[in-house]
């Protein structure tokens, strides 16, 4: 039983991902319309509930995408770059609003929270002057983890200072991890207002304002959000009020069966971005460079490979999840290493590069570097695997076969490759030692289907499904993060004082 429940994980999560793959491959050099999205909304729609999992669980993974592609295609055709990463944000403010509406005690829960936020005003203070100076060094604002700077890691520490259920208060921190309460990032309005002249108090007062606002009431705080940063793809009022009456019942099941209500802001929000963000413009764009694609594409097959050769040494369900991302990780560092570059070195590129950032754009967006981060602990984590391979074997001549999560990663898909293993096609020929680094750069923006997302949202929601009374969200526990290798910031994580 347990290798069918593995199998359709990998089954489920491969559809996806490849799902966005060929869309992307069969249109990157066309404009996009909503409507290009449906295989993957296909995809979706093909999920099952093995035995032993919540079929409310896996509902609200189903019906959020359903909901999302059928209201955004009834009020846009299309969606502009600039837009897009923000599809993602629209469903978990619908979501809490229907929890709130539906638990008075949860609400009153919120409230406490909204209060605590005014009360602790030195650490709102501190967090937002640490993000704006740089402190912390590369940060993801939106850290799925409690990693120091991200919204999570200030969120945990002012639950810890209020007396509600603990149920409540994991709820609360999942609605701004996995979950994705509006695009409001900690200390921007900080940073703003900073640099418009405002002394530290009051641009802390505008802080506090910007956090309370999100969970006072996140439809019209996002919607606020999306006029202050010029949205005009479509009406995003109109798009949350009919997303969330797509929702009410699902997640009115939810409840009713005893889904932890930190999944229920979790799981309809990871699952939606495909849609218009993954398949969406800017995608097409980057993914007109043929390297950049074939990065993409190799990178998937490398993932597949692994996993079904692997799949009578799994023990866990978290094995399959460990071994999709961890496979991925060291495909992006082998192809790196292929032009004689490494993780180290990015990492120390790019954390070098972060801090002249911070100096020539003060007011940069909250999240500016957040994907800069994933992809340096992407390859970093591959870096680890694929060095103790070099290391593990006896000649040059045998194959490297690097190990993630303890089981074996197959990089033939990549040796494979004829994109890949023939540079020299795409720049001055006799130079041609830097083509597949540039690529990677370009990828540093935008790793999203390399880390693989559209794969980690199809097996958290199962594995979540699995163990519905539990918090899926954020990650509880150490993730060895690359910017940790320059800038020394491991005692101001949270994870070991998680809610």
């Amino acid at each position: 039983m347990m290798k069918e429940l593995y199998e359709k994980m990998i089954n489920e999560s491969v559809a996806a991902l490849q799902a966005d793959i060929g869309v992307i491959s069969e249109n990157r050099y066309n404009d996009f319309k909503i409507v290009d999205a449906k295989p993957y909304a296909d995809a979706v729609a093909g999920m099952t509930c093995a035995d032993g999992q919540a079929k409310s669980v896996i509902d609200l993974h189903k019906k959020s995408v359903e909901s999302h592609y059928k209201v955004l295609t009834s009020v846009t055709e299309t969606i502009r770059p600039e837009d897009d990463p923000f599809i993602e944000h629209y469903q978990t403010p619908p979501v809490l609003e229907i929890l709130c509406e539906e638990d008075g005690e949860f609400a009153d829960s919120l409230d406490a929270f909204i209060k605590a936020i005014a009360d602790n005003e030195a650490l709102v203070a501190k967090e937002s002057i640490r993000r704006y100076g740089g402190f912390y060094g590369p940060t993801c604002v939106v850290d799925f983890a409690l990693m120091p700077g991200s919204t999570s890691n200030v969120v945990n520490q002012i639950l810890q200072t209020i007396d509600i259920p603990v149920m409540h208060k994991q709820a609360i921190l999942s609605a701004k991890s996995w979950g994705m309460n509006t695009s409001y990032g900690i200390g921007d309005a900080f940073a703003n207002a900073i640099e418009a002249g405002a002394t530290a108090a009051e641009a802390t007062e505008k802080e506090i304002e910007a956090l309370q606002m999100i969970y006072k009431e996140p439809v019209e705080a996002q919607g606020k959000l999306m006029d202050d940063a010029g949205h005009s793809s479509f009406d995003v009022r109109k798009f949350m009020l009919g997303y969330k009456k797509e929702m009410t019942s699902v997640v009115k099941a939810a409840m009713d069966d005893g889904v932890h209500y930190g999944n229920i802001v979790t799981v309809p929000a990871y699952c939606v971005g495909d849609i218009g963000h993954h398949i969406g413009q800017a995608s097409y764009n980057m993914c007109k460079d043929d390297v950049i694609l074939a990065v993409i594409q190799a990178t998937a097959k490398v993932m597949e490979a692994s996993l079904k050769a692997n799949i009578d040494n799994f023990q866990t369900p978290y094995n399959v999840l460990s071994l999709a991302t961890g496979s991925t990780a060291c495909a992006a560092e082998y192809i790196l290493e292929l032009d004689g570059f490494n993780a180290p070195m990015v990492v120390d590129l790019l954390t070098k590069r972060f801090h002249n950032f911070v100096q020539q754009y003060p007011t940069r967006g909250a999240a500016a570097e957040l994907h800069n981060c994933d992809f340096m602990d992407m390859i970093y984590r591959g870096y680890t695997s694929i060095n103790n391979a070099r290391k593990a074997r006896s000649s040059a001549k045998i194959d490297l076969v690097p190990k993630a999560a303890g089981f074996d990663v197959d990089l033939s898909a990549i040796n494979e490759n004829e994109v890949l293993m023939n540079p020299q096609r795409y720049t001055y020929p006799a130079c041609g030692i830097t083509v597949r680094f540039s690529s990677l750069m370009r990828l540093a923006d935008y790793p999203c289907l390399l880390t693989p997302e559209p794969v980690t949202a199809t097996m958290m929601t199962n594995i979540i499904a699995l163990n519905k009374e539990a918090p899926g969200s954020p990650v509880r526990g150490c993730k060895n993060c690359a910017a940790c290798m320059i800038d020394a910031k491991h005692e101001y994580c949270q994870w070991k004082e998680s809610v």
